[in-house]
């Protein structure tokens, strides 16, 4: 009798293990989409995506689409690109070139693969005191503020944003200091908060033109300047290297990439903006342009 037992428990022993298997290896039904092993992707990313919505936008559809789960976290380019450097991000969407080709040099990055830009903008009060909308370029628009002494906010952030004024400041032959020039405001803030303070203090600052539309306050500032080759703003993508950090989640981070770079997600970024705002916030490069 106790044989008997012991047969019959190892017989439904082995039903009970074929029946875990199956079920672990069981394919996703129709509609639905397989959960990847490793289904968590850090991206590192800068406020202007977050800020504008496009990255929430896009991670409902990208997150349907594939079975990851994005684990976003914002700040200025710098601070975003920091954690690709100490291993704490798979994946950077970031903006500025000149420190994300450094990332790639240093050994931390794989390939940075630009593939959308916009605009910066500068905005500022109605009246335009500094007469910024006659300045030819972005540069002479720096130079009218400084001698006007009219009052400007800089992020001051170390971000892609304000690496791209301090460049512009350096075309401009300017080099505005927060010491000694009470009119130049370095903030130490994101772009939402630079916008309340410009709008606050009725100043000028340079911002990325998807952010200030989508910004609640976007009505107590103009748009100045826009749309000049020194205020184009490209975006690109980089995987962290997973020879510099092995435990990196680079299998997620190609899968992020390539659907970014999908007919699909190029589709859906075009569009964005246009029903709620009339035109799109953001573009997509050509294969020329993503070139240079």
């Amino acid at each position: 009798m106790k044989k008997l037992l012991l047969v019959l428990l190892a017989v439904m022993l082995c039903f009970g293990l074929v029946a875990c298997a199956t079920t672990e290896t069981e394919e996703p039904g129709e509609g639905e989409v397989a959960t990847p092993e490793n289904p968590v992707i850090r991206l590192s990313t800068t406020t202007s995506v977050n800020d504008s919505e496009l990255l929430p936008y896009l991670q409902k559809e990208f997150e349907a689409d594939t079975g990851y789960t994005l684990e976003i976290t914002s700040a200025g380019t710098g601070a975003a690109i920091e954690k690709g450097r100490t291993g704490d991000a798979d994946l950077l969407l970031v903006h500025d070139q000149a420190s994300e080709e450094k990332f790639i040099a240093d050994g931390y990055g794989v390939e940075r693969i630009p593939f959308m830009y916009n605009y910066f903008v500068i905005v500022g009060p109605a009246d335009d005191p500094a007469a910024v909308a006659d300045a030819a370029e972005a540069s002479d628009a720096f130079a009218a503020i400084a001698e006007a002494q009219a009052p400007f906010i800089s992020r001051g952030d170390d971000s892609g944003t304000h690496k791209a004024e301090l460049r512009i400041w350096e075309a401009a032959g300017i080099t505005p200091d927060p010491a000694v020039d009470t009119w130049y405001i370095s903030a130490g803030a994101g772009m939402g908060a630079v916008l309340n303070m410009a709008s606050e203090q009725q100043a000028y600052t340079l911002t990325d033109k998807g952010t200030y539309l989508s910004h609640e306050l976007r009505d107590t500032l103009s748009i100045l300047k826009e749309e000049s080759e020194e205020m184009k703003n490209t975006y690109s993508m980089i995987a962290v290297s997973p020879e510099a950090y092995p435990d990196t989640n680079i299998e997620g981070a190609n899968a992020f990439i390539e659907w970014m770079l999908s007919d699909k997600a190029t589709q859906l970024i075009a569009e964005y903006g246009v029903e709620e705002y009339g035109q799109a916030l953001f573009f997509i490069l050509d294969d020329e342009t993503a070139a240079e």
